[in-house]
């Protein structure tokens, strides 16, 4: 998905805060401020430090904070309603309650589960095992897409980023089973910790599919081999990041020679299903290094690899020793997580990733009401407002760009809560005692779903986040902002708050994904959500080096051991955290609180709205996570994205009395300002 204001979710202090409260009155928790430290010092910590004293991160978490806090309270709201429908047996067959409610309870089923043992998976490797050659390795790869599988392509269709309202056959580099090409070749002793526990991982997972000791331990040191040749090929986080560079359109024919002639293209389609001319290969050099390495790895390698993703693919389904191994691998080893969640926590959360515009339907009846979002639509376009008025005051930017910008900024499709419409799961099966085939059953449906988009127009209608997710996304093709109906809850936002704290908070969240859509990336799409110029070269090169000054300020950043912020990969959730914090304060300044001097709690207005904002940002994470956070997400650690839009925003300057000498104190002439 497009940019995002938070790529995981991560909230909470003890197990009583995550339940609603009925008529909360206070909306600032002075109990998490630590009046020792100074606000003009280090606000984060002042504004935070009594809570991070005190929080425990629970056992069953990769770190805990707002985000979690809300995530929470959603999850045992779903799980109520779903547990309810899976303890009805006699519903109707093929109703939105039946598959929800059946799905939820086969997946409960672990005794069912635990008795089937490795059975689901042994046709699905017998089918590798007949592999007899790489042509026939490669019709595996490709057909089995359709499954959810396939493992050496990335393929997806979407929207034309040159035509947004036409969708297009996409290929990515195929994901490979450690987080980012760095894993697989860093020498520090962390990344050597890390490839043993994944050694460890697939040698477990093929001794459970039936392989003996010592050939599971040999064909996992394979895998480990074969991924390092493929990620050497791929780009990196920051190289991700150009959509120009990612966006490369050619005609099918030519494939053979622009590419590889290695490669049956045409079957390759044909086996994935789809009738194309043309396709957009996002990182054509990973596709000319496959067409290479078809060769250069023995064809005995090439089934371990497919063997492999699939066994891991279907881990989750499996009994409890493959959800151990995957679980100790994935969420302990890279994330820190201590223990399991327990399973009907699982469970719901299966439910909403793979049933989640069915279950979302019977949340928002219950969970999301009409005021509130009639609330979150006239923030929004007080918002919208203010960033139309900052636009027309830039200094920096010709009228010729402004008025561009003005067209853009006017032309964002808003979404708030819910879809308009719901997608439809006609064509998925759920038998409430078969937990594996309800899943191979959902992969087929989201294929499907995805295939038949070729050929028709985009549906700019549709959703990339289920209504509880807690988060917010901006989609530069669809030049949308979408919030659900999850994330529009206190500290983010309560109806019955003051304006401080909503505009601090989702009116922060609303500006920053509006902000998306003039940050590095996402100003390179016009108003249609089409990738084109519409810079003159005077401004874009102002704007290239206004934003050079926020990569180094953030790569000046540490955490831990003295690991560095990349300001290059967070150069864009940067840009949307200073554009988000400037128009959310703006907005909030017409407001007739803003306009004020009124008092609450001690504190005034502007005081309240800066303490609004990072109390959204009271998050603490393991530090496992952060490592591989530093690497990977593009969203700078809690701490910077509270602390260094702050210390270049005048405002805040006033409200809290910073001077210098103080540690947030900038010069003025040092302070970047972007939008």
């Amino acid at each position: 998905m497009s940019a995002t204001i938070a790529t995981s979710s991560f909230a909470g202090n003890n197990s009583n805060e995550v339940k609603k409260e009925a008529g909360r009155t206070s909306f600032f928790e002075k109990s998490g401020l630590d009046n020792s430290i100074s606000p003009a010092d280090d606000f984060f910590n002042y504004a935070n430090g009594g809570w991070l004293k005190s929080v425990k991160i629970p056992d069953d978490q990769k770190g805990w904070g707002s985000f979690m806090i809300v995530k929470e309270n959603n999850v045992n709201n779903l799980h109520g309603l779903v547990a309810e429908l899976a303890a009805k047996n006699n519903l109707p067959k093929g109703s939105l309650e039946q598959k929800v409610g059946d799905y939820f309870a086969s997946g409960m089923d672990t005794v069912a589960i635990e008795n089937a043992g490795v059975s689901p998976i042994k046709p699905g490797l017998a089918k590798i095992d007949k592999i007899n050659s790489v042509d026939e390795m490669l019709n595996y790869a490709t057909m089995e897409m359709k499954n959810g599988g396939g493992a050496l392509f990335g393929f997806y269709v979407g929207a034309d980023e040159k035509n947004s309202n036409s969708n297009i056959a996409n290929l990515v580099q195929a994901e490979t089973s450690l987080p980012e090409k760095s894993y697989y070749t860093d020498s520090d002793e962390r990344a050597k910790k890390i490839r043993e526990e994944f050694l460890k991982y697939a040698s477990t997972l093929f001794s459970l599919a039936g392989e003996s000791t010592d050939k599971a331990s040999v064909d996992a040191q394979t895998i480990l081999e074969v991924e390092t040749k493929i990620a050497a090929s791929h780009r990196s986080k920051v190289e991700l990041r150009d959509p120009q560079k990612n966006y490369n359109k050619f005609f099918v024919r030519d494939l053979p020679v622009l590419i590889s002639d290695k490669i049956e293209w045409n079957r390759v389609f044909d086996n994935i299903g789809v009738k194309i001319d043309s396709v957009n290969i996002g990182q054509p050099d990973y596709y000319k290094a496959l067409g290479n390495l078809l060769t250069a790895i023995p064809l005995a390698d090439w089934k371990t690899k497919l063997k492999f993703n699939y066994i891991s693919g279907h881990a989750g389904t499996l009994n409890k020793p493959f959800r151990d191994a995957q679980f100790n691998f994935y969420s302990k080893t890279l994330n820190g997580q201590k223990v399991e969640q327990p399973r009907w926590k699982q469970m719901t959360n299966s439910v909403d990733g793979n049933l989640g515009e069915l279950a979302g339907q019977l949340y928002v009846k219950k969970y999301f009401t009409d005021n509130a979002k009639k609330r979150m639509d006239e923030l929004v376009s007080n918002i919208i407002t203010a960033y139309k008025i900052r636009l027309q005051k830039l200094d920096w930017m010709s009228n010729e760009t402004k008025a561009k910008a003005e067209e853009k900024l006017a032309a964002i499709m808003r979404k708030v809560g819910y879809p308009s419409k719901w997608k439809n799961y006609d064509d998925v099966t759920i038998d409430r005692n078969n937990y594996f085939a309800n899943h191979e059953s959902i992969s087929k449906h989201e294929f499907n779903e995805m295939i038949k988009k070729l050929g028709k127009p985009v549906d700019k209608t549709e959703w990339g986040m289920t209504p509880p997710t807690v988060n917010a996304y901006y989609n530069p093709s669809y030049n949308e902002i979408v919030f659900p109906a999850g994330i529009l809850q206190f500290p983010f936002f309560d109806e019955n708050a003051d304006d401080a704290i909503n505009y601090g908070g989702i009116g922060m969240v609303i500006g920053h994904e509006i902000t998306h859509g003039f940050d590095d990336q996402g100003c390179q799409y016009d108003a249609q959500g089409n990738m084109k110029n519409w810079w003159t070269k005077d401004d874009a090169e102002k704007f290239a080096a206004k934003t050079k000054g926020l990569v180094d300020q953030y790569s000046a950043c540490t955490i831990l051991d003295g690991l560095h912020v990349n300001g290059e990969l967070t150069l864009g959730e940067n840009i949307a955290d200073f554009g988000g914090i400037a128009i959310a304060y703006d907005a909030y300044k017409m407001t007739k609180q803003g306009q004020g001097n009124e008092k609450i709690d001690g504190f005034t207005g502007d005081q309240r709205f800066f303490l609004g904002f990072a109390q959204v940002w009271r998050v603490i994470k393991r530090d496992e996570l952060m490592r591989m956070s530093i690497k990977t997400d593009p969203h700078s650690p809690a701490m910077y994205r509270v602390n260094v839009p702050l210390m270049n925003f005048d405002p805040f300057y006033k409200a809290f009395g910073v001077k210098e000498g103080n540690k947030m104190f900038r010069k003025s002439e040092d302070r970047a300002r972007v939008w």
